[in-house]
């Protein structure tokens, strides 16, 4: 097996940071995947698996392999009724997957539509947008075990979901690959129009019926309308996820700022951690080479030739500012490295 040292600015991240590696590696077929992963000499080092790079913050000379997923392949593997189970590579684009898909008449993707990053990473980080999450979607995930790379099919149930989060986060993190993706799809479409800003918007543009391409379109105006683009814009999507806080402690909160934006949970109340802090007066704001987007306040950007520490910096006054002002803790959704 060979790796080669990689110079500066040689590992794709859309922060467009300057990362470098001990070993990297681009795989581009599953076959070399799991040979790859079958040597027990991978496992002496950190192993890092990488897609688009689209939710990583590298801080630091990853002291290892980064492995970087290529492979592609989709391909419809059943019938079942109205049931499809469509099977893609994990690197695959994840948006050129959803677009295919809508063009296949395969549906039940519509509301994920651009949303940076590939197949193999919707499953580890659960990715969700506009009222649904990849795990309503998946079926299944097939992985391979580093140091070894055997084989298993790990469940819908088995991949333990949660928000932006998976047991590939938890007790599998560092020990598998995810090579490919099942996915329960649909031949009748079910419009999800439930999220305001998305029913909105059809609504402005006179669309009370969406077709699965109008629908599509509309969520990604909607979502370029307050995100960067990766090809323009430095950045890792939504850097914090949004805090779940108990039924009191909102109360306490709504009695001082009535406009607080949170929506009913299992556990008490999610907060929009966008609110939070665009109301502690950050949106806009840069500090060192590191800012936050000026159209959401989730969203931290790269302002030019910036550093993870840049970003952990920003990413860290942020966090004691909003835990000293509302009391709440903020996790951040982007991996740091």
């Amino acid at each position: 097996m060979s790796f080669s040292v990689m110079s500066q600015n040689s590992i794709p991240n859309t922060f467009g940071i300057a990362a470098t590696a001990d070993c990297y590696k681009v795989v581009g077929h599953e076959d070399e995947l799991r040979a790859m992963l079958a040597d027990p000499a991978l496992i002496e080092k950190p192993c890092l698996i990488l897609g688009g790079g689209s939710n990583m913050v590298f801080t630091r000379h990853f002291p290892g392999t980064i492995i970087h997923l290529e492979n592609k392949g989709v391909r419809l593997v059943e019938v079942q009724g109205d049931d499809l189970f469509v099977e893609a590579a994990a690197g695959e684009v994840w948006d050129d997957f959803v677009r295919y898909c809508i063009s296949q008449g395969w549906h039940g993707l519509e509301n994920l539509v651009a949303i940076p990053g590939t197949v193999g990473a919707a499953p580890v980080q659960n990715v969700g947008a506009y009222g649904m999450e990849a795990k309503d979607v998946i079926h299944s995930v097939r992985a391979y075990e580093l140091g070894t790379g055997v084989e298993h099919v790990f469940s819908n149930d088995e991949c333990r979901f949660g928000y932006r989060d998976s047991i590939f986060k938890h007790e599998l993190k560092g020990k598998y690959v995810v090579g490919s993706v099942l996915f329960r799809l649909h031949r009748t479409f079910a419009p999800n129009i439930r999220y305001k800003a998305l029913s909105d918007a059809l609504s402005s543009a006179g669309i009370t019926n969406p077709t699965p391409l109008q629908l599509a379109d509309t969520i990604a105006e909607v979502r370029w309308s307050k995100l960067p683009r990766p090809e323009e814009t430095g950045s890792a999507g939504s850097f914090f996820k949004n805090p779940i806080v108990s039924a009191e402690h909102y109360e306490r909160l709504k009695a001082d700022y009535p406009d607080i934006v949170a929506y009913p949970v299992a556990d008490g109340y999610k907060l929009a951690a966008g609110w939070l802090i665009e109301r502690a007066g950050w949106k806009g704001r840069t500090l060192g080479r590191c800012g936050v987007y000026e159209k959401q306040a989730l969203v931290l950007v790269n302002r030019g030739k910036c550093t993870g520490a840049d970003v952990i910096a920003l990413a860290d006054a942020i966090t004691d500012d909003i835990q000293t002002r509302f009391g709440v803790t903020l996790e951040k959704e982007a991996i740091i490295i």
